[in-house]
């Protein structure tokens, strides 16, 4: 490999780890932003987000998308159920976050790979390899044993990763890149949560702006503003990394998020872990275990059935030669 490409292949690397760890280390963040409520910060990260996002897109002159978007209304209707999707996903993480439940949350971002399997079969007619069906039937069976360990069914992060999955089902079939559908999905939220701000405002319950001391503050009315460029710097640091390494790569690197994420909660916050939740997690570390030997094996097969087809492909074609007579009886027949 020459060197400018492996330099390339690596400053990617690290924009992919940048990309995961910052979203992995998220729980540190929406703690400081108390005593606002999850849904006053979700409001502020919706309308904040799109002014980031255009500052970004301004900065790189990047409007030559929006056109062609605006005349095809399927894929203006895919983006706003994104943008509905991934609201609720926001206010559930936030919500839970700050309630306590970052363990859980963690849990539904280890199980989201599972699940988008899931929707490959049941919406997309996929069919599924042996591997990928035992990951599966694990997961399964450590949601199960999860539900025993909190005592319910983990909602949270069913939640969490099923509204996920179905943005990132969304997604693919719009078709934008991270940066471009974030600042479509904002604009699409823009109007509700600034009306929602508004509403907070004038019934007394919001929290930007105001200086009530030990309570808020401009201090804090910056770090309401700050999630919105929080939220979209991760977006360029993963298209950095998805033009630069390969596919699988990402795939891997996307397990750092929830691992912070439970490390945080863990370590940080001192969440509870009782044996019987150290089950639950191994199980769902063993299937996304065999998830991702799946996946490589699967790789090196297609890369092995790709050389295969090309060295095929190389070889000098030999000249026709007549049928016997057997061999054209035999091709007829068949």
């Amino acid at each position: 490999m020459p060197q400018t490409i492996q330099q390339d292949s690596g400053r990617g690397l690290w924009y992919g780890i940048a990309a995961y760890g910052i979203w992995g280390v998220f729980p540190l963040f929406w703690p400081l932003l108390e005593p606002s409520a999850a849904d006053d910060i979700v409001a502020n990260r919706m309308v904040w987000s799109l002014i980031a996002v255009v500052g970004m897109l301004a900065a790189q002159r990047h409007w030559g998308w929006i056109r062609p978007l605006l005349r095809q209304p399927r894929r203006l209707a895919m983006l706003a159920g994104a943008a509905a999707v991934i609201s609720v996903n926001w206010g559930v993480y936030i919500w839970a976050v700050n309630a306590g439940h970052v363990v859980e949350t963690s849990l539904g971002y280890f199980i989201n790979p599972l699940v988008t399997i899931g929707f490959g079969v049941l919406v997309l007619k996929e069919r599924l390899r042996a591997a990928q069906w035992t990951a599966v039937g694990i997961g399964a069976v450590a949601v199960a044993v999860l539900t025993v360990a909190f005592g319910q069914l983990p909602w949270i992060a069913l939640i969490l990763a099923l509204s996920f999955a179905t943005y990132g089902l969304l997604k693919k079939q719009v078709g934008l890149s991270g940066l471009e559908s974030l600042a479509a999905e904002s604009a699409f939220m823009f109007p509700f949560a600034l009306g929602y701000l508004v509403y907070l405002e004038v019934t007394g319950h919001g929290t930007f702006g105001h200086t009530v001391p030990g309570s808020y503050g401009w201090g804090h009315s910056a770090l309401l503003m700050l999630g919105g460029v929080i939220t979209a710097i991760p977006l360029l640091f993963f298209g950095a990394a998805a033009v630069r390494v390969p596919l699988t790569t990402l795939g891997l690197l996307q397990y750092l998020a929830p691992i912070f994420q439970f490390l945080c909660g863990v370590l940080w916050f001192h969440e509870s872990m009782p044996p019987a939740r150290w089950a639950g997690f191994a199980l769902v570390w063993a299937a996304l275990a065999v998830l991702t030997w799946d996946a490589l094996r699967q790789m090196r097969v297609d890369r092995a059935g790709r050389a295969a087809a090309a060295a095929r492909s190389a070889q000098p074609v030999a000249a026709a030669q007549p049928l016997q007579p057997e061999a054209a009886e035999a091709g007829v027949t068949r």
